[in-house]
């Protein structure tokens, strides 16, 4: 029978499915007003009127919670030599080869760029945001610096979203990943074969 081993802590699971929840929301209410063949999603939230005016609090409150998370798991995602190995072989990566891949720690270098990734379009997201949030900040900023604004926030937005994509996609993949963030614990088998380095250290606590 298969132990298993905590992962995340329940208040991690909570500002996890918080962050997940306010990202699928700021999402589709942003690509709602992002162009007219997607203003239907508008429907989901009351008409155009009430998501332009909810959009910018759920990216507030995807941000505020993100931050939560970058500042708990920062320092498992620095990048090691090992990491960088780890990326060299990405043909053994999508291949399912991990037996030849460096040995993981808590998080292996795929995990850690996707952290990176998220922090990065999290911060323009919010910095573009605000200057075109014009309910609030009204004239402010001059008109070329919030077009500008706008065309990065949709750039950071459009790479958020194929990020997610991927983490999303990578969770499914990765059979008995999903039951960390559903129930907090992996299996011991699970954390010998993808994070053997981790699993190493959870032992010897």
């Amino acid at each position: 029978m298969s132990r298993y081993i905590q992962r995340y802590t329940d208040p991690e699971r909570r500002n996890h499915w918080i962050v997940a929840i306010s990202f699928v929301l700021a999402a589709l209410s942003g690509l709602a007003v992002f162009h007219p063949s997607m203003y239907w999603l508008s429907n989901f939230f009351g008409g155009g009127p009430w998501t332009r005016i909810l959009h910018p609090f759920l990216g507030l409150v995807m941000f505020l919670f993100f931050a939560i998370t970058m500042v708990r798991f920062w320092h498992h995602n620095r990048l090691t030599a090992n990491d960088k190995k780890w990326l060299s072989q990405w043909q053994d990566v999508v291949n399912n080869r991990e037996h030849k891949l460096p040995e993981s720690g808590r998080y292996n270098a795929g995990q850690k760029v996707m952290f990176w990734l998220m922090v990065v379009c999290m911060i323009v997201l919010l910095v573009t945001g605000v200057v075109f949030w014009r309910s609030v900040f009204g004239d402010l900023f001059p008109v070329g610096l919030i077009r500008l604004a706008s065309l990065l926030h949709a750039l950071a937005a459009t790479v958020l979203i194929m990020g997610i994509i991927v983490h999303v996609y990578a969770a499914i993949w990765t059979k008995g990943s999903f039951r960390a963030m559903l129930r907090g614990t992996v299996s011991e088998a699970w954390a010998k074969k993808h994070h053997a380095a981790w699993y190493r250290e959870k032992m010897t606590r």
